[in-house]
């Protein structure tokens, strides 16, 4: 059926509209010609986040899990916290930044507000596919009340059309509110039309059980499914090894308590990581990778690492797991020194109940004594058919 003509210029049929793809920086996490938020707790990463990110693409070079390489393209990043001399500049030349490639608007005679013309003219005039502001509340207008939704709305939506206008994908960082307990699209400070405006919004945060490992959560996406959880790891140079996804959700992240297990599978990884160790130490990423493959996620390793005890060591090619001294499979530690005193005239009788002795109660953790490996025995006739393991220590019966 073919419509009337619209009497009004501002009415449009969707027929006349010619619908376009949306075109990726990061997919699917930072599209271009849109906003994005990157929101977290003060030094959780986010800031390290974005300048790596920005070093990736001054030099043309994908992003994490992406195989389409970028064009070299100009950022500007715009920063109201950190000084150009002494923090940006330094941190992106250890992100191996192509700082030709990077600019800022200089703010020294005149401040700059998200509705500033001179953003657009300065992405115009750069053809930059990037714009980072950090953070937001610095660049409201002036008198701005972030939480006052029509103080919000008109910046953010002129934002918006700046970024649909340029395609160049705009990136906004800001501050968590303190309301724990509410869901991660609602932690973001200010009011609710900044989250609303973004059609990305990407959580930043840091787990107990690992500090030194960041996370970056999808908490909305308005143009594709929501992306899995990447991890990084922060140097000492601010620079980023990145790890990969991640086993974990936003609102876990958020709560700061340890993920919610399968015991299955962390069974299954406690006894894989068990067996890739007995044969001495060996590099963590050959060990995720391995477990990858056997369908086993990170969230389940770095949780069967915590519970074994497993020792971390940094070398110049990267990092090296090893089990600790006490936490040796049994047939290793009948071998060694510090081995269970296990009488060898005494073997274990089927089904039985047994006594270990041994130095200290650590040791104890790792001792899965089965039928004849041959352990002291108190057996009794009316134990016949149960399995029961009694191990002391000269601390004590653990």
């Amino acid at each position: 059926m073919v419509q009337n003509q619209p009497k009004s210029s501002s009415l449009r049929y969707f027929s006349t509209v010619t619908a376009k793809k949306v075109d990726w920086l990061w997919y699917p996490y930072i599209p271009f010609g849109k906003v994005t938020i990157v929101q977290g707790d003060p030094g959780d990463g986010k800031t390290t986040l974005a300048l790596n990110i920005a070093a990736l693409l001054s030099n043309g070079r994908p992003m994490p899990d992406m195989d389409v390489k970028v064009d070299y393209s100009t950022i500007i990043y715009q920063s109201a916290e950190d000084g150009a001399e002494d923090t940006i500049k330094p941190r992106l030349v250890s992100a191996g930044a192509d700082c030709s490639r990077i600019a800022f608007i200089d703010e020294t005679e005149r401040g700059l507000t998200l509705n500033d013309e001179r953003i657009e003219k300065a992405i115009k005039d750069t053809d930059a596919r990037l714009l980072v502001i950090d953070p937001l509340q610095a660049y409201l207008s002036e008198g701005g009340e972030m939480n006052r939704a029509d103080g919000v709305r008109p910046l953010m939506k002129h934002l918006t059309a700046v970024a649909d206008r340029t395609g160049c994908a705009i990136v906004i960082i800001g501050h968590m509110n303190k309301a724990s307990g509410a869901k991660g699209i609602y932690r973001g400070l200010g009011s609710i039309d900044i989250t609303a405006s973004a059609r990305s919004v990407l959580l930043v945060g840091r787990i107990k059980s690992n500090p030194s490992v960041r996370i970056m959560a999808q908490l909305k996406n308005s143009l594709a499914e929501e992306g899995s959880p990447i991890a990084f790891e922060i140097n000492e140079n601010s620079t980023v090894r990145w790890i990969g996804e991640y086993d974990i959700t936003a609102e876990e992240l958020l709560s700061g308590d340890e993920p919610q297990y399968d015991s299955p599978k962390l069974t299954e990884a406690i006894e894989n990581l068990e067996s890739i160790l007995s044969e001495g130490e060996t590099p963590c990423a050959q060990i995720y990778s391995a477990l990858k493959e056997r369908g086993i996620g990170k969230r389940s390793i770095d949780r069967a690492k915590k519970h074994l005890g497993i020792k971390s060591s940094k070398r110049g090619d990267g990092w090296y797991w090893s089990m600790p001294a006490a936490m040796t499979r049994i047939g290793d530690a009948i071998s060694s020194d510090k081995s269970p005193r296990i009488p060898e005239d005494k073997p274990l009788r089927p089904a039985t109940y047994c006594r270990v002795a041994t130095d200290s109660p650590e040791q104890t953790s790792c001792l899965m004594m089965q039928s004849g490996s041959g352990a002291e025995s108190d057996y009794q006739p009316q134990d016949e058919g149960k399995t029961h393991c009694e191990i002391s220590t000269n601390r004590g019966q653990a």
